[in-house]
């Protein structure tokens, strides 16, 4: 079968999504494409607004609809208290356990020398900057349990102790190997609780 260049570009961006293969993109093409045109017009719309709106917060690197998200907006939060994570999934998977109340910086990746990601690609001198205001007074450590979300924690807390900051790493109720997007917010909500000095 000769697929359409339309229809082949849509497989292939389909493809761009995390976990998605050629059979899958396949899959949800014509299914979008046979039965589901309206729906496939509702993610296009939501995809367009969500490009044009949705910028980084300019203190912690989430994502948000305004320069400062809500978080660093409110005056609720902690601000000696900051959370290091390595994306945005991340702070939502915190923030739905509900014991952490203060505040983030997302780093958007991890160090990962072999694939060529160093410190500034994933934001290090702006999470050194922060630092260097004075306001925060431990850093919290929540990377991933995956070899390079540990180099990575090691790697800033060494930055941070070098600025006389105290730093804690959350603790191992995360199952090594594990993402915290995927870990339900009672284990978050321990690991939290539990932390130690990294």
């Amino acid at each position: 079968m000769n697929d359409t260049t339309a229809l082949e570009a849509l497989k292939q961006a389909l493809r761009k999504l995390p976990g998605v293969g050629p059979k899958s993109a396949s899959r949800m093409a014509f299914h979008l494409l046979e039965r589901d045109r309206e729906g496939a017009r509702a993610i296009a719309q939501a995809l367009t607004n969500a490009l044009a709106r949705v910028v980084h917060c300019r203190r912690c690197n989430n994502l948000s609809e305004s320069e400062l998200c809500a978080i660093c907006a409110s005056a609720r939060r902690d601000p000696a208290l900051l959370c290091v994570v390595e994306s945005p999934a991340d702070l939502l998977s915190l923030e739905q356990s509900g014991a952490y109340n203060g505040r983030y910086f997302v780093l958007m990746g991890r160090l990962s020398p072999l694939d060529g990601v160093g410190p500034e690609d994933i934001g290090i001198p702006r999470l050194a900057a922060l630092l260097e205001e004075g306001t925060v007074k431990e850093v919290v450590l929540a990377t991933n349990l995956t070899v390079e979300g540990e180099a990575t924690a090691h790697y800033i807390g060494e930055l941070v102790r070098a600025r006389g900051i105290r730093v804690t790493r959350i603790a191992y109720g995360v199952p090594v190997g594990g993402e915290l997007e995927y870990t339900d917010r009672n284990t978050l909500a321990r690991a939290l609780a539990g932390r130690r000095e990294a």
